[in-house]
């Protein structure tokens, strides 16, 4: 099963699932800081509407969230657009052939990065709320405005209080890119079923893509907590 198609099949979803999970994190991240600053603002209508969308995000199945990209929002792209999506890109494609740029990756990238950006969200709001009001009152008292101070002060802290759990939720996105394959995007999941089909083989088929979940996660782990941001006291 190592080899032959079976064994391209693999290494394509291998790296299809590592780049998703990759671009969908980053997505998360930038759309998780973004609802965070909106959620903060003083006005109540700005305030009240982040407040909403994440709950809604939330709330919602992930893979209900990934149809609705894909056959609603997808299909209301203009014509060019798609048409421009669908062509082959050579310089969109990763080794042994996947693409970056076909309808499914972009849709599977932005629907995991829209659904873990509010869990992102959340836990920096969490590791906020840890960083004690006396940072806030210091430095109001060395100068600094609301905002320098909550960017150059208290944001930083809050990262640093809210990595583990950001962690944890980009372990997610990982493990639950496999909800991808129900847009067609092929991913491990995808091709460890389609190797089932092709030779029945499906113990070999199932063991080698949970392995791969497994060093993948534990790998992304280990990387993710070597690059944790640094608290006051010195200690990552």
């Amino acid at each position: 099963m190592a080899t032959g198609l079976p064994a391209l099949w693999l290494a394509q979803g291998f790296l299809t699932s590592l780049a998703v999970t990759v671009i969908g994190a980053a997505v998360a991240f930038i759309l998780g800081g973004l609802l965070l600053a909106l959620r903060l603002t003083p006005w109540r209508a700005v305030s009240g509407a982040a407040t909403a969308a994440i709950e809604v995000i939330r709330n919602t199945p992930l893979l209900v969230q990934l149809l609705f990209w894909y056959f609603a929002v997808y299909r209301l792209l203009p014509d060019t657009v798609r048409s421009w999506i669908g062509q082959d890109h050579g310089f969109g494609r990763l080794p042994q052939g996947p693409s970056l740029l076909s309808a499914e990756f972009l849709v599977a990238a932005f629907g995991l990065g829209v659904f873990f950006s509010a869990y992102i969200a959340e836990e920096l709001r969490s590791g906020l709320a840890a960083v004690p009001q006396g940072q806030a009152e210091a430095a109001r008292a060395l100068g600094f405005s609301p905002v320098s101070g909550l960017l150059h002060i208290r944001l930083p802290q809050a990262l640093a209080n809210a990595w583990q759990p950001m962690i944890g939720q980009t372990l997610n996105i990982l493990k639950n890119s496999t909800l991808a394959s129900g847009i067609g995007l092929a991913e491990t999941a995808y091709q460890v079923r389609q190797i089932e089909s092709y030779n029945a083989h499906a113990l070999e088929a199932f063991a080698v893509g949970t392995l791969f979940y497994l060093a993948s996660g534990f790998g992304l782990a280990r990387v993710l907590a070597r690059l944790a941001p640094r608290n006051p006291g010195g200690r990552r």
